[in-house]
């Protein structure tokens, strides 16, 4: 089970671009569809404490799966497993983009890519909605909205729309 996690994770971290929300679809995919190592509402339960930890979502997600699947040893392993393949690229790459950062088809590549990452989050949030019955009234759908606006349109920090929702959530 942790080489199984080590090697999920190495894929994922491998194919993913954009960082950690870029990652989410496929962390979804292989941990909930394809594995059914968690269901829907552990996964959305374990998305949450993951983006309010500090740290990337994608590495902390990956510690509290491979924690979930198998312990200790699994948190590990889907660690380093994830961010493994960014080193080895970054490590590799770094000296050839730095070279050609001024060329006009490695600035068309991140122009066709930026647009990618963008529906692959909104996506993931829309399947994540759907797939876990967050909205079961009409109260939860007005705070997602709430929130969504509050997120959007003031610059009010993310922790702080997490504890406040977190606690809001206790009296409803």
């Amino acid at each position: 089970m942790q080489w199984l996690l080590f090697k999920t994770f190495f894929l994922i971290g491998a194919f993913s671009f954009g960082g950690g929300y870029a990652m989410l679809p496929l962390i979804q995919q292989e941990v909930v569809q394809k594995n059914a190592w968690l269901t829907a509402t552990q996964f959305a339960d374990i998305l949450s404490v993951a983006e309010m930890t500090p740290g990337p979502i994608s590495i902390n997600t990956a510690t509290y799966v491979g924690y979930q699947v198998a312990g200790i040893g699994g948190s590990i392993l889907a660690t380093i497993g994830v961010v493994l393949p960014s080193l080895i690229l970054i490590t590799t790459l770094a000296h050839i983009v730095l070279k050609n950062k001024n060329n006009p088809y490695f600035q068309g590549v991140f122009c066709g890519l930026r647009p990618v990452v963008v529906a692959l989050i909104i996506g993931a949030a829309i399947v994540l909605g759907l797939d876990t019955n967050i909205f079961r009234n009409v109260s939860e759908i007005f705070l997602t909205v709430i929130a969504l606006g509050l997120f959007c349109f003031t610059k009010l920090h993310p922790l702080l729309l997490l504890l406040s929702f977190g606690v809001l959530g206790i009296f409803l």
